[in-house]
């Protein structure tokens, strides 16, 4: 239908389509970050209740609290390995 009406649908990659898919798992509830880099996170994993997890802590099979900042976690496979997914807070509304 939406081709029809003139749409071009962009076909996202795969990678993109994996990184969405991973990202709708993880809900970022609170975080609590320190200048040692130090900190930890409050993460709801497949919709169950949210859970603490200190940096370096597993969070799911693969995947550990890596480093949190002001209002983000950053989860990765190791330590000091490449960021796999960025989880946000949701804007402040004032």
């Amino acid at each position: 239908m939406a081709r029809l009406l003139g749409a071009n649908p962009i076909a996202a990659s795969p990678a993109a389509a994996a990184t969405v898919s991973l990202a709708s798992r993880f809900s970022l509830l609170g975080v609590v970050a320190a200048r040692s880099h130090r900190g930890a996170a409050l993460i709801a994993v497949d919709g169950k209740l949210p859970r603490p997890f200190r940096v370096g802590s597993s969070i799911d099979d693969g995947l550990l609290l890596q480093s949190v900042q002001g209002r983000s976690a950053v989860l990765a496979a190791t330590v000091g390995g490449p960021a796999v997914l960025t989880l946000e807070l949701p804007p402040v509304k004032h």
